[in-house]
């Protein structure tokens, strides 16, 4: 056991044990130890409060937005493949009805279905958390655009056959050129007949209107008037060019109220029911003549009456009878 020193403490009247150079040394590490192991408490607090704390809370929150992200491309996904579907059917009735019913060339599948061919343009989609998520995505938005530009084309297209179609409707030959109230009979069909003044059997190429003298005779279609005024058997007569290689005769009038090249309109009066040139009575003989051959023109009246009365006017125009020109 090592000696104790003491020193003399003249202000207290005693004597003071020195501590040793062992145990200064003891206490001075202490000291240390405890001073570093507080600091380092101090800084391994602070460092997670202010630096892993926040970091694992915005982790957290990183791994939560990612977790929406995923649901909400998923879900996008689904409007995409129902927005696929309804464009589909479009498709369809775009193929089946509308190009069918203006007699346009159908579209290849091939186009319809809008692949891509080539470089995989979605490639620096792989390298991403949800990669193959995104370039679905991608690709589902992609064809859906192409597909929609197609189908706006062939929609435009439609649009301007419509117009033209509109355009050619006006023009034909639809209506009767003497309206139902004012019509006493049809007296003779298109065909052979009897003819009352050569007493022989003929070729009649129009339909004769059995009316008053004075009915008003109608354009049957929009056009533009070809002839006008005097023409042998047919007395006063008036031919219509409609266009779309469709013309029309109105014979046997008694009054002509329009001239050579003026426009007119499906409907517009052109003439009065008369008797003039080789009639044995008032009456209209009309004719239709498509792309210079005559045919017959109760065929185009089914726009204008119902069926019934279409089969009426068709029975009675096919009777074997006398013809009034």
């Amino acid at each position: 056991m090592g000696k104790k020193h003491f020193y003399y403490d003249s202000e207290k009247g005693e004597y003071i044990p020195v501590e040793s150079q062992k145990s200064s040394k003891a206490k001075l590490i202490f000291s240390v130890i405890f001073l570093t192991l507080f600091f380092s408490g101090i800084g391994i607090f602070l460092g997670y409060h202010y630096l892993i704390q926040p970091q694992n809370a915005n982790q957290a929150k990183l791994a939560n937005e990612l977790e929406k992200m995923e649901l909400q491309y998923k879900a996008l996904n689904k409007k995409f493949k129902k927005t696929q579907e309804v464009l589909e059917d479009l498709e369809n009735r775009d193929e089946y009805v509308y190009r069918s019913f203006f007699e346009l060339a159908p579209i290849d599948k091939d186009i319809r279905k809008a692949g891509f061919g080539g470089v995989d343009r979605y490639a620096d989609f792989s390298s991403l958390t949800y990669g193959e998520l995104v370039k679905e995505t991608s690709k589902n938005l992609d064809i859906i655009n192409k597909r929609l530009v197609v189908q706006s084309k062939s929609l435009d297209e439609i649009v301007e056959s419509a117009k033209k179609k509109d355009e050619m409707f006006r023009h034909l030959p639809a209506i009767q050129p003497i309206a139902n109230k004012d019509l006493k009979h049809i007296a003779s069909g298109y065909g052979m007949r009897l003819h009352p003044i050569l007493k022989i059997g003929k070729m009649h190429w129009g339909v004769d209107f059995a009316a008053s003298p004075g009915t008003p005779i109608y354009a049957t279609g929009d056009g533009t008037v070809k002839q006008a005024g005097a023409s042998g058997g047919y007395g006063n007569v008036v031919v219509i060019d409609h266009g779309y290689g469709y013309e029309t005769v109105y014979g046997h009038m008694s009054r002509i109220k329009v001239q050579a090249g003026q426009a007119v309109k499906r409907g517009d009066v052109i003439g009065f029911v008369g008797s003039t040139g080789l009639s044995s009575g008032p009456h209209l003989h009309y004719e239709v003549h498509k792309n210079g051959e005559r045919v017959d023109p109760v065929h185009f009246f089914n726009q204008e009456v119902s069926p019934d009365e279409f089969n009426k006017l068709y029975e009675a125009s096919q009777q074997m009878n006398i013809s009034l020109d």
